[in-house]
């Protein structure tokens, strides 16, 4: 959902040296229909026996998105003290999308992002990755799967490999992905709805050469947004060998609808849990924040209260305006929730769970 972040990626990105290394048609009913236990689980939606998914209320590693590397990094300080000393675990960046270079990582943004995860054993970096570039190019369907077929050919792994062999030397061989992030929509050219069958193919080669780098320890986010969108987000589900963490990107939207919505609507948040649960995965929530319904404090209360009471691995805020709270004048009775809520937050024991844990629950 992020109108802008590659004007703000773009204009914070640093000139450096790098190291060397060798138009679709629309759903028709039925596809909107389909059941949504075509993961293989069987039977019509809702029918299969539904997993226990509720926790007892407990913290959540969280941080927030606030724009462009050069000046969030000391916004995170900033957000703790606006929290009363919250200690905010979760740092949340995106590489650019303009070309091939941006995808393998530009060593200063890179570097700076680590040396705040190392300051703390308990932080996690969560890095959005694109798949395919130019990554908001506004590309037609027919280019995108063009492009997927040359990604599985192996021509773009190289960029990849760079991307993970940086990660590791500058000390974020943990670093959490979130690659090709709201795929079931039609925002990004890294998107599955002109071929999911080569998107999760794709996405599948991704993670086979990163995970090559020895020193890695990466998690791998599987990040839709809420709902349909453009195209059930099972149906690009690239397989529980890769994938760690089952995201989901969660504003308040569309206008007028209430949080129980969100929670039952088809591919909403009840069926990202039980999704999640059936593999003995952690959720998360990337990007979540207002958006549709104006200042919403009711919806602020309610997803903070679903986050604390499902296996949430981490949740990052989109804190600037129309989204966000600290700062935006246009939220003061949501931004008063948050504050109430999160002020003084120690953060989870021990920060999020490693990964080697998220691999085995």
């Amino acid at each position: 959902m992020r109108f802008g972040r590659l004007a703000l990626a773009a204009a914070a990105l640093l000139l450096v040296t790098t190291a060397s290394v060798p138009s679709g048609t629309p759903l028709s009913q039925t596809a909107r229909h389909d059941p949504f236990s075509a993961d293989t689980l069987g039977g019509q939606r809702g029918t299969a026996p539904k997993p226990a998914v509720l926790r007892p209320p407990h913290e959540v590693p969280f941080g927030a998105f606030v724009g462009s590397w050069d000046n969030y990094i000391p916004q995170i300080a900033e957000l703790s003290t606006w929290l009363r000393g919250a200690e905010l675990q979760v740092g949340h960046t995106y590489l650019a999308g303009n070309g091939w270079a941006d995808i393998e990582g530009e060593n200063q943004v890179l570097g700076l992002w680590s040396q705040w995860r190392l300051a703390r054993p308990d932080r996690t970096l969560v890095l959005g990755v694109p798949m395919l570039v130019p990554n908001e190019g506004n590309l037609g369907d027919g280019q995108v799967a063009a492009l997927l077929a040359r990604g599985n050919k192996g021509e773009f792994d190289r960029h990849f490999l760079e991307l993970a062999r940086k990660l590791v030397a500058f000390g974020g061989g943990d670093t959490v992905v979130t690659l090709g992030w709201e795929m079931n929509g039609t925002t990004y050219t890294s998107r599955c709805r002109p071929d999911p069958a080569a998107w999760k193919a794709y996405w599948r080669r991704i993670v086979t050469v990163m995970r090559s780098v020895p020193g890695q320890h990466f998690r791998f986010d599987f990040t839709p947004t809420r709902g349909l969108d453009a195209v059930p987000w099972t149906r690009c589900y690239p397989g529980d060998d890769v994938v760690d963490i089952i995201g989901m990107d969660a504003y308040d939207m569309p206008a007028g609808a209430g949080f129980d919505e969100m929670v039952n609507e088809p591919y909403g948040l009840q069926d990202q849990v039980e999704f999640a649960a059936r593999r003995g995965k952690p959720v998360s929530y990337p990007e979540w924040g207002l958006f549709r319904n104006g200042d919403n404090p009711e919806y602020v209360r309610r997803m903070v209260e679903w986050m604390r009471t499902h296996d949430t691995a981490y949740q990052t805020v989109t804190d600037y305006c129309p989204h966000g709270f600290r700062g935006c004048d246009r939220n003061p009775r949501s931004a008063a929730v948050y504050h109430e809520l999160m002020s003084g937050s120690e953060g989870a024991p021990g920060g999020p769970p490693s990964a080697a844990a998220a691999r085995h629950q």
